[in-house]
């Protein structure tokens, strides 16, 4: 087995790329060592010293180092969790754990095309572009003209992140979307 790596905008970031399917639909976000427990794959990646976050796409792994942890020291074992991962037969997910299917459905009324205009941009412009930097954006509300943006993956911390929600996004929902005004990001 040969896993690909690319480095990511976030320095703290890197995407490893199995060559086989992760995640058959959605995204698994795992910013904590006992959130990645419903999942063995990410449990192995856990268990490596200075790992402080994983997260899942279709066809890749991105994990985040800690401060002090150093590429050059922890990659190789990251690409052995990954590659026992995969040998080993076992499910990516465990049990009743399945991954987020993306954005917040709890929109109704008034604002509910709005919603789904904004919806509809990040998936088919948006999303795609992040997931090649080894992360995703997904929709978490819309109130008085701010959209609310949750960051995952390599755009979780990353320090590009401010720039590409007001450069990039924003730009790109209010031209689109007159309604929209200001794009902000939120915490899971």
């Amino acid at each position: 087995m040969f896993i690909q790596t690319e480095s990511t905008p976030n320095p703290a970031t890197l995407k490893f790329l199995p060559g086989r399917d992760v995640l058959e639909i959605g995204t698994a976000d795992f910013p904590t060592a006992e959130a990645g427990s419903k999942s063995p794959l990410a449990a192995r990646i856990f268990a490596v010293d200075g790992v402080q976050a994983v997260f899942f796409g279709s066809d890749f792994v991105t994990v985040t180092k800690t401060d002090e942890a150093d590429w050059n020291h922890i990659k190789p074992a990251i690409l052995g969790a990954i590659m026992e991962h995969y040998q080993s037969g076992a499910p990516v997910m465990e049990g009743e754990a399945r991954p987020a299917g993306g954005h917040a459905d709890n929109f109704a009324g008034e604002d509910a095309d709005v919603v789904r205009q904004i919806k509809e941009l990040l998936d088919t412009r948006v999303r795609p572009a992040v997931a090649q930097d080894g992360g995703d954006i997904t929709f978490h509300g819309f109130d008085r003209g701010v959209v609310y943006l949750h960051m995952q993956g390599a755009c979780a911390g990353c320090p590009s992140s401010t720039l590409t929600l007001k450069m990039g996004i924003e730009n790109l929902l209010r031209h689109y979307i007159p309604e929209v005004l200001e794009v902000r990001p939120v915490a899971a």
